[in-house]
């Protein structure tokens, strides 16, 4: 009777124990596959951001955007706020939907070389403070670019060339500046209604922006014939390409009639 009752026990601990190791295979097994697929709050890029704009541009453009990933989807040392990075600019061209990684930030400095869009060319130009908006056009910002002619020349069919008047109109409605150089002082002299001599420095800033090849034909060629001026736009800036301004647009009076 006392050996039954002790195989009655043993059978028992023995079931107790197929149990617990099959709740803990089961479990396991749960674990297993619920691990990597709760989800993690990433911040992802919503817009272009283009290589040498800063983070608080950025932010204010409404480029970031915080989204809920599976931790499997997350990737190495994804950010979840721009606060690490807020002083930073982009190293290279975020596109989006790419989650935010701060290896991809950095100061201007430390963009070793120019980062053009895989689209586009860089063409440089050289342009006093006042033509770039007073110093603050900076890599990431985007412009339109003006060109003014004194006196554009019109061939006619005949061979014969007739002066027009001056004009100031839109060469490019937004591109972006991908590159601002050293500034140089150079110095230009000006004779007054007097007479007199004048010699002033002018500080000049070669910036450099990122162009389709339509685009860099038409930036060289206003470079060589007409004055340029940069305008620095907002996000929300609206830019066309218009019949541009002549002396009489401004002043109505004074020129009509007296320019061809």
């Amino acid at each position: 009777m006392a050996r039954r009752s002790m195989l009655l026990i043993v059978a028992v601990i023995i079931a107790a124990l197929g149990t617990t190791m099959i709740v803990l295979y089961v479990r396991g097994i749960d674990d297993r596959a619920t691990q990597g697929q709760e989800l993690v709050e990433v911040l992802t890029a919503t817009d272009v951001i283009e290589a040498g704009e800063t983070v608080a541009a950025a932010q204010e453009a409404g480029k970031f955007e915080a989204r809920e990933v599976r931790r499997d989807d997350m990737v190495a040392g994804a950010l979840a706020s721009t606060e690490s990075i807020a002083d930073l600019v982009a190293l290279g061209t975020v596109y989006p939907g790419e989650q935010v990684i701060s290896d991809r930030f950095g100061t201007i400095g430390s963009i070793e070389s120019l980062v053009i869009p895989d689209d586009k060319m860089a063409v440089s130009v050289e342009l006093t403070d006042f033509e770039r908006v007073a110093g603050f056009v900076n890599p990431g910002s985007e412009v339109a670019i003006f060109g003014s002619a004194a006196s554009p020349i019109k061939r006619q069919p005949d061979g014969t060339e007739q002066a027009l008047s001056a004009v100031t109109r839109i060469v490019l409605t937004r591109v972006p500046v991908i590159g601002v150089g050293t500034t140089s002082v150079t110095s230009t002299t000006t004779t007054t209604d007097e007479g007199d001599q004048v010699t002033e420095a002018v500080p000049r800033t070669i910036l450099t922006v990122a162009v389709t090849q339509e685009e860099a034909e038409k930036l060289v060629l206003a470079d060589r014939t007409t004055d340029l001026t940069f305008a620095l736009l907002g996000g929300e800036t609206k830019s066309q390409d218009k019949a541009g301004v002549t002396p009489v647009d401004i002043l109505p009076e004074t020129f009509r009639g007296a320019v061809g």
